[in-house]
């Protein structure tokens, strides 16, 4: 039941990618709509990584559907990035905008990182997902050092 339901917010989401970008009424809208997406995103994204690290017992079921969030929500933040937001207080640097084609591959490298960590979650195999979700972490962790105060 908790799979349709997420494969109804991931489809959802999608659809509202778009249109959500269209939406930003003014660039403090984007900055918010980002950092939530990210949010909500880091809060599944570490609940796997409790378990990988075996700071909680590692719960397969709980993980995938974890994962899931993740993947649904990894698609969203990127549309809150636009031009107008750089001017903005957040903890986004400017060579966001300065070096975009980097930012963008930090973002591209994120999220192939993120299904290789999906589908070895799938698996259920606790100490591939250790591998992958430290891997995964430094991914992330790379972008946010180039990218984030």
């Amino acid at each position: 039941m908790k799979l349709r339901h997420t494969v109804v917010l991931f489809a959802s989401l999608c659809l509202g990618i778009g249109a959500a970008q269209a939406q930003f009424q003014k660039p403090d809208d984007a900055v918010k709509y980002r950092q939530s997406a990210l949010f909500v995103m880091g809060q599944h994204f570490s609940r796997v990584g409790a378990m990988a690290a075996g700071r909680v017992p590692f719960d397969a079921a709980a993980a995938q559907e974890n994962m899931a969030v993740v993947m649904a929500i990894s698609q969203l933040p990127w549309a809150g990035f636009t031009p107008d937001t750089q001017d903005v207080r957040s903890r986004a640097k400017p060579n966001v905008w300065t070096e975009r084609a980097k930012f963008d591959e930090a973002q591209q490298n994120a999220q192939k990182a993120l299904v290789a960590l999906n589908n070895t979650v799938k698996t259920g195999d606790l100490d591939a997902i250790r591998r992958v979700f430290n891997d995964t972490a430094a991914s992330c962790k790379a972008c946010h050092d180039n990218f984030r105060n």
